[in-house]
């Protein structure tokens, strides 16, 4: 690769993005392939200041509010852009957790067309490859009620909503047409699904044998 593959995932909470991320990840190291693992969250330096406006948007709704929060979570974007992907090996594969497509499962007045607007104003790096990771409402629902941290949503606080804000997600995947992997099976063939979209991106030939490994030799 003469440049690093960019790829983000999105969707709504419990949806298994980490663990498809996870998957993922341990696919394409054993066919030898240099991944970094990046997180929205954790890579925005001013995720504190933010979060903080997310917290009294959730109090006191209003559009105003919800779009200073798209302005900020843009911005943020292109920090990331700009001091953090353009530092990664030219040959690696980046894999996000989160980006922008995430706007579309999580604001609810601002409409998304806007919302992409804003970050191709604001210069954000356009991913690769997009990929929204979905299941059934009551499905993820359940996963993340199961987990230790819970929901741990600022936004989402009941099924009505969740089911709302998973509608409104897969109806974005459509407009934009963007992969989406349906995560309600096996890891295994979720993983095998994306890793094989990633190496169709690449130009790779892909062989994929009955243990669930992938393999593929791509154009330089």
């Amino acid at each position: 690769m003469s440049r690093h593959l960019f790829v983000s995932l999105d969707g709504p909470k419990g949806a298994g993005k980490t663990t498809l991320l996870e998957a993922m990840t341990k696919v394409l190291r054993a066919d030898n392939k240099k991944v970094i693992r990046l997180c929205e969250k954790k890579s925005d330096p001013y995720r504190g200041e933010t979060m903080a406006l997310v917290n009294r948007l959730a109090r006191n709704p209003s559009l105003d509010l919800e779009w200073e929060v798209c302005q900020r979570f843009a911005d943020s974007r292109t920090w990331i852009s700009q001091h953090v992907l353009t530092k990664q090996p030219s040959d690696s594969i980046i894999l996000m957790d989160r980006w922008y497509p995430s706007d579309a499962a999580f604001r609810r007045m601002v409409p998304f067309a806007e919302i992409l607007q804003l970050n191709i104003e604001r210069n954000v790096r356009t991913p690769d490859l997009h990929v929204g990771v979905v299941t059934a409402p009551d499905i993820s629902w359940a996963r993340a009620a199961a987990r230790p941290r819970g929901l741990s949503s600022s936004v989402i606080h009941k099924l009505e909503e969740h089911i709302a804000c998973t509608k409104a997600f897969e109806r974005e995947i459509a407009n934009h047409d963007w992969v989406l992997c349906r995560n309600e099976g096996t890891i295994e063939a979720a993983t095998m699904q994306v890793v094989s979209e990633i190496y169709r991106v690449l130009g790779c030939p892909i062989d994929i044998g009955f243990a669930g490994r992938a393999s593929g030799t791509c154009r330089q």
